[in-house]
């Protein structure tokens, strides 16, 4: 059973017997919802809900639309080629980019225009559908329902936002529109109407709290849209009265970093097209010559990403001048941890060995100094575990990266206690996964080309 799954599913598919009229076989689809959609949907926790089965006063068109634009998940079967699915699919395609999956009885023939979508088939019996095929697909089913919502972020599905990759999708700027009245509507009250600076400075209040919990939430682009919402009425509030020039004031760096942070983060279209973005926005704030170490230490993050991404050797040798910027300002652990690595990276895909030498050395160099700076912060005795895992497992690193049998040694036994710390497992992946590629590196030294007389 699924981890916590809540939420809803909407089934779009025909009802009760439809004959197939390409292949002339008729099929009873209630069989295969009551037998199998069903109950795989609901082993996958959500709750499932089909077009029959809404409660609604007047047209069922209001309801069936608002399923289509804010149930979790669609499941549309395609069986007997019925139109009105086909038109549902379309619908929900056109308003979300991921969370629907189709499936069709393995007898139809798929038209061109959904054939390049995955559709996941299952073989019915005609007037019903047999125990084990049930059995079997509702497997399929439940598995491939909890993969998409437990998927963060998630893959896009509907080829509309999938070849046009600049949409947003309509239920954001629903949400957005809504948090912005939430945000006011309780100021207004309270202060019977606007209130001149306060009242943009209170719904930017409230927006941040909504972007915290967004964030607390990992719903990445939601996030990003509102916290690029606050940054736009900072903008425009920023504006002298009116006859007077027009000056803006300079950008508050903070909102400026938690944006990139949210957009890399996010991956929306695209991880490439997420990281330029953000890294177009962190050209606000100067990079090349800022000394914010916050500034540098994204920067050199979303061009370590990028350059894995693309291994394109100018994004490797930014993201190395950020982070080195970073340590030498701020003298910490995360940036030179990220430094000593990059300088490995750059070393193993060095064009002569005097440049891999160089690299390999200065990255020994770092280590020794994060190896101490770690060591002073753990004598703290009031550190959140979270901090605590952080410091002790790039002291790990620190001591597995400087090719000494000692320190390697301790920085195993290091590592080893840090991995049994109580912290969210994402944090422990993201430590083991660097160290998966660093050591590979280590073990082809460079050193080599040294001569020895």
């Amino acid at each position: 059973m699924p981890k916590n799954i809540q939420g809803t599913c909407f089934v779009v598919m025909g009802f009760g017997k439809k004959t197939d009229f390409e292949t002339g076989r008729t099929l009873d689809l209630d069989r295969s919802y009551q037998n199998m959609i069903k109950p795989a949907v609901e082993a996958a926790g959500l709750k499932c809900i089909r077009a029959d089965e809404i409660v609604h006063s007047g047209m069922i068109d209001v309801p069936m639309y608002e399923q289509l634009l804010s149930a979790d998940v669609v499941v549309a079967d395609l069986s007997t080629s019925n139109k009105n699915a086909f038109y549902e699919l379309g619908v929900r395609h056109a308003l979300r980019p991921y969370t629907t999956i189709v499936i069709a009885e393995d007898g139809i023939k798929i038209p061109f225009d959904v054939n390049h979508i995955l559709v996941r088939q299952y073989h019915h019996l005609g007037e019903d559908i047999g125990a084990s095929e049930a059995k079997r697909f509702s497997e399929i089913l439940t598995k491939a329902i909890v993969q998409i919502m437990e998927k963060d972020p998630r893959d896009k599905d509907s080829p509309v936002y999938t070849f046009l990759s600049s949409l947003d999708p309509p239920a954001l700027g629903k949400a957005l529109d809504a948090a912005i009245e939430n945000a006011a509507k309780p100021i207004k009250e309270s202060d019977g109407g606007e209130s001149g600076d306060a009242m943009p400075e209170a719904v930017h209040s409230v927006l941040m709290q909504q972007v915290d919990e967004a964030q607390k939430n990992k719903k990445f682009l939601e996030a990003k849209t509102l916290l690029a919402t606050v940054r736009n009425m900072r903008k425009m509030n920023s504006l002298v009265t009116p006859g007077e020039p027009t000056i803006e004031k300079p950008e508050d760096p903070y909102i400026i970093q938690r944006l990139a942070l949210l957009t890399y983060k996010s991956k929306y279209p695209t991880e490439e097209g997420a990281l330029q973005e953000a890294r177009e926005l962190l050209t606000v704030l100067d990079p090349e010559t800022s000394n914010d170490t916050e500034t540098l230490g994204l920067w050199g993050a979303v061009h370590k990403r990028l350059w894995e991404l693309t291994e394109d050797r100018k994004y490797l040798d930014e993201s190395v001048r950020g982070y080195e910027r970073g340590f030498y300002l701020r003298n910490d652990y995360y940036n030179g941890i990220n430094l000593a690595y990059l300088l490995n990276v750059r070393c193993a895909n060095a064009t002569t060995p005097a440049e891999a030498i160089a690299d390999f050395i200065q990255a020994q160099r770092i280590r020794r100094e994060v190896r101490d700076i770690c060591q002073a912060v753990l004598k703290s005795e009031s550190l959140p575990l979270n901090t605590k895992y952080w410091v002790q497992a790039t002291e790990a690193e620190a001591c597995i990266g400087m090719c000494d049998k000692a320190d390697e040694e301790r920085g195993e036994q290091l590592l080893e206690v840090a991995l049994k710390m109580d912290v969210e497992q994402w944090m422990k992946d993201s430590t083991q996964e660097q160290l998966h590629k660093l050591r590979p590196m280590l073990a082809d030294s460079p050193l080599k080309y040294i001569i020895k007389e």
